[in-house]
C-alpha cells in the first residue's frame, strides 16, 4: 500500500509539536512515547500498519479546537479516529500526522422525546446512545455490527448503516445537525434540532466525507419510538443464487420489512459455532425481519413466505420467542468475529441494485474458483450492500496480495453491476486507488474542490479517498 513519504521537517519537529499540545490539553491526553503509539498505528485494516508522530484524547470541542490550530500553524497532518473500527484504513496513520482520538468526547448533552433527537458528543458508541433512550421507549435505528464498539464519530465520517436500515435509513437518514472544528480551528454549526436547514445542504457533505473536511465533535441524531412487536424468520436455500432471487422478489413485490440480511454456508457454520444460535445447515440463509403488531406482524410474514415458497426452500422457521429472536441477530452481529477465529480475511463493501444480486452472487463464486481463494457472504441484502469475505493465509507469501487483487475484482465488478464501491465502510485506502474505475478524472477534480474549500491545506486525512497520483499537486500546495 503506497503512502506519502513522510515529511522530514514535521519528524524534526516533534519535541516542539508535542511540547504545544501537551500545553492546552490535560495532563495524559498527548501520547508520544512509540511505545504507547503502536495502539494508533492502525483501524480494523490490520495488514497495514504505520506509527504517528502522536495521539491525542481531546475531551471537549474547544480542545479539539486548540489541537487543530497548534497543527495547523504547525502544517502537521491530522488524522481523525473514532473507536477505530474502520475496516477500510480510514484512521490509518501516517508516520508524520496527528491521530486526533475523540473516545473521550462521550458525554449525551440533550435529550427531547417530543421532538425525537438526542444530541452527543461524538465518541459515543452507537449502541450507548439506543442505551441513554431505550428505557423511555426510543431507539436509534442505525446498526452495524460493530455498534456495541463503534463511534458516532465514525458512523457518520463513513456514512454507516446496519441490518435495521432497509427501513430506516442510514446515518445521512438519520443525522440532524452537527458541530465541526474546521482544521483551522474554526467551530462551525451545521442543520439541528428540526427536520431541514436553509441553504445548501453542507450536512449532507459532511455526512460520508471520512474526515477530509472537519472534525464532527457533537451530533444531533434523530431517535424513533420502539416499535409494538418484530419477528425474524429464517429462510434456507440449497444455492446462493437463488437466495439473491428470493430478495429481489420481496423487495419488488412491495413488502418493506425492517431488515433483510443474508449468510452463506462458510458464514452460517462460523456463526453457529460461536453463537449457537440454532442456524439450519444450508447453502444460503437469509434473515428477514418484520415489525408492527401482531396482526401486522402476521400479514407481512404471511406475504414473505408465499414468495419465498416460489423458490423452494429448504428451511423456512419463524422464531417462536424473544430469546429466539435475539440469538438469531446475536449470531449475525457476531459474524465477522466468528469468521476471524477460523482464517484470516479480507472484509469487502460494495454495494448492487438488488435486481443484480443473482448474478453478481454467481460471478463472485466463479472469481472464487479463478483465484482458488474462498469467499464467505454476509451482507445486508435489502438494499443490495454486499460484505464478501475472502479467506487467506496471511503467513504465505503473495496470499494477501492475491486477496487484494480478487477483492479489486469484485469490488469492479460492482461497478460494473451499476453499484458503488462502498456502502458504508468507506474508501479509506482500501479503495483509494479503485475510486477511477467509478469515477472520471473531472468526477474526481469536483470532488477534491470540495475538499480544497473546507481544507484548503489538505492537512485532514489527506492520503485517503483520492487516488494519490490524482491529489499530489493538491497535497503538495
Amino acid at each position: 500500500m503506497e503512502m506519502p513519504t513522510p515529511d522530514a521537517s514535521i519528524l524534526a519537529r516533534k519535541p516542539q509539536i508535542v511540547a504545544r499540545l501537551e500545553a492546552v490539553l490535560p495532563p495524559g491526553a498527548v501520547i508520544s512515547d512509540p511505545m504507547e503509539t503502536r495502539a494508533y498505528e492502525c483501524d480494523g485494516l490490520t495488514a497495514y500498519r504505520c506509527q504517528p508522530l502522536a495521539a491525542v484524547l481531546p475531551a471537549s470541542t474547544e480542545e479539539v479546537a486548540a489541537v487543530l490550530r497548534i497543527c495547523h500553524e504547525e502544517r502537521v497532518p491530522v488524522v481523525p479516529r473514532g473507536s477505530g473500527t474502520s475496516l477500510a484504513g480510514g484512521a490509518m496513520p501516517t508516520a508524520d500526522s496527528v491521530i486526533l482520538g475523540v473516545a473521550r468526547l462521550n458525554a449525551v448533552l440533550e435529550t427531547s422525546y417530543d421532538d425525537r433527537y438526542i444530541r452527543v458528543q461524538t465518541g459515543r458508541t452507537n449502541l450507548s446512545v439506543t442505551g441513554a433512550v431505550e428505557a423511555d421507549g426510543f431507539f436509534y435505528a442505525p446498526d452495524p455490527s460493530s455498534q456495541l464498539a463503534c463511534a458516532i464519530a465514525g458512523n457518520i465520517g463513513m456514512n454507516s448503516g446496519g441490518a435495521h436500515c432497509l427501513k430506516y435509513g442510514v446515518t445521512t437518514n438519520n443525522l440532524l445537525g452537527v458541530t465541526m472544528v474546521m482544521m483551522d480551528g474554526e467551530v462551525v454549526e451545521l442543520g439541528g434540532a428540526h427536520l431541514d436547514a436553509a441553504g445548501y445542504d453542507l450536512l449532507g457533505v459532511v455526512c460520508g466525507s471520512e474526515g477530509q473536511l472537519g472534525v464532527v465533535t457533537e451530533a444531533t441524531l434523530r431517535i424513533l419510538p420502539r416499535p409494538e412487536g418484530a419477528r425474524p424468520i429464517m429462510l434456507g436455500f440449497d444455492s446462493n443464487e437463488v437466495a439473491g432471487a428470493c430478495v429481489a422478489d420481496i423487495i419488488r413485490a412491495g413488502v418493506l420489512p425492517v431488515a433483510i440480511e443474508f449468510m452463506d454456508r462458510p458464514c452460517i457454520r462460523a456463526c453457529e459455532a460461536f453463537v449457537h444460535a440454532g442456524y439450519p445447515d444450508v447453502e444460503a440463509l437469509l434473515i428477514v425481519e418484520v415489525e408492527g403488531s401482531e396482526e401486522e406482524i402476521a400479514s407481512q410474514l404471511a406475504r414473505i413466505r408465499t414468495i419465498a415458497e416460489r423458490h423452494s426452500p429448504s428451511e423456512l422457521r419463524e422464531s417462536e420467542s424473544a430469546e429466539q429472536s435475539a440469538l438469531i441477530w446475536k449470531g449475525r452481529k457476531a459474524a465477522f468475529g466468528a469468521m476471524g477465529q477460523i482464517n484470516d480475511y479480507m472484509c469487502l463493501d460494495g454495494t448492487i441494485p438488488v435486481s443484480a444480486l443473482p448474478m453478481v452472487l454467481r460471478r463472485i463464486e466463479e472469481l472464487s474458483a479463478q483465484y482458488g481463494l474462498e469467499v464467505a457472504n454476509v451482507f445486508h441484502a435489502g438494499d443490495g450492500n454486499m460484505h464478501p469475505l475472502i479467506l487467506f493465509n496471511a503467513n504465505v507469501p503473495g496470499e494477501l496480495e492475491k486477496c487484494e487483487a480478487l477483492g479489486a475484482d469484485i469490488l469492479c465488478l460492482c461497478v460494473e453491476a451499476g453499484g458503488c464501491l462502498t456502502g458504508e465502510h468507506g474508501v479509506g485506502v482500501e479503495k483509494r486507488d479503485l475510486m477511477s474505475v467509478q469515477f472520471s478524472p473531472v468526477d474526481l477534480s469536483a470532488q477534491m474542490d470540495v475538499k480544497d474549500v473546507f481544507d484548503p491545506g489538505w492537512l485532514l486525512n489527506p492520503a485517503k479517498v483520492f487516488p494519490l497520483a490524482a491529489s499530489e499537486a493538491r497535497r503538495a500546495s
